[in-house]
């Protein structure tokens, strides 16, 4: 069964520290990442939270990348494809030995968020000694079967699933309601606090499993 694990990976062990630390306010989101098998990997990442100029100067200067190229720009903000050429080990192990693919991976302050796809929880296991064997710290913060429930492939449990689904069927999130809370829980058969903090839990479930890369800086506390 295809498996999800999300965890934290120190910048120092992973790529771009040099620039992190040198531009604290700075945020990477990679929007693609591929490995070129011969220990290369290629990201193309939005980088937020500086100039574009202290971007390009801090990036010329970082050891762990090189052939940087800007893709667009767009304001605050600007997309980038670059080779990672240093602490490259685990992430070509996830993408080729693993057979695993990153949905998501943010870098900031000091560390990165990764969120990744194996196809069996048997191959996370051999990213997980092979961090082991190399002294790589991958902290892993939750792991999650996809199986073919909708609720499983939405990161929510059956009864947030149920709530969710039923509140938007009968209109409770369109303008104005065309259901109460009062109303949701005659449907349930619960108080309509019980109610409340069902549809607060699953809104927040869904949107950590579906709007990860972006979030606050919650996400990195």
């Amino acid at each position: 069964m295809p498996t999800i694990v999300s965890g934290t990976v120190p910048a120092s062990e992973f790529a771009l520290d040099h620039s992190l630390e040198t531009l604290p306010d700075l945020m990477f989101e990679v929007e693609r990442i591929v490995s070129t098998g011969d220990e290369v990997v290629m990201p193309l990442l939005w980088i937020r939270g500086a100039s574009r100029e202290a971007v390009e100067e801090t990036l010329e200067a970082d050891p762990t990348v090189d052939n940087v190229t800007l893709v667009g720009d767009f304001d605050d903000e600007w997309l980038f494809q670059m080779e990672w050429i240093g602490h490259v080990d685990l992430i070509v192990q996830m993408l080729t030995n693993s057979e695993a693919t990153i949905i998501d991976a943010v870098g900031r302050e000091d560390h990165w968020k990764l969120r990744v796809l194996y196809p069996r929880r048997s191959l996370f296991s051999m990213t997980h000694d092979f961090c082991d064997e190399h002294g790589l710290n991958f902290e892993v913060a939750s792991i999650r079967d996809l199986d073919s429930e909708p609720a499983g492939r939405y990161g929510l449990t059956t009864q947030q699933y149920e709530v969710l689904a039923t509140a938007a069927s009968h209109g409770y999130f369109e303008v104005p309601r065309a259901v109460t809370l009062e109303e949701l829980a005659e449907e349930f058969d619960v108080s309509h606090q019980a109610v409340s903090e069902r549809l607060r839990r699953a809104v927040n479930a869904l949107v950590e499993d579906t709007l990860f890369v972006g979030l606050n800086d919650r996400e990195f506390e």
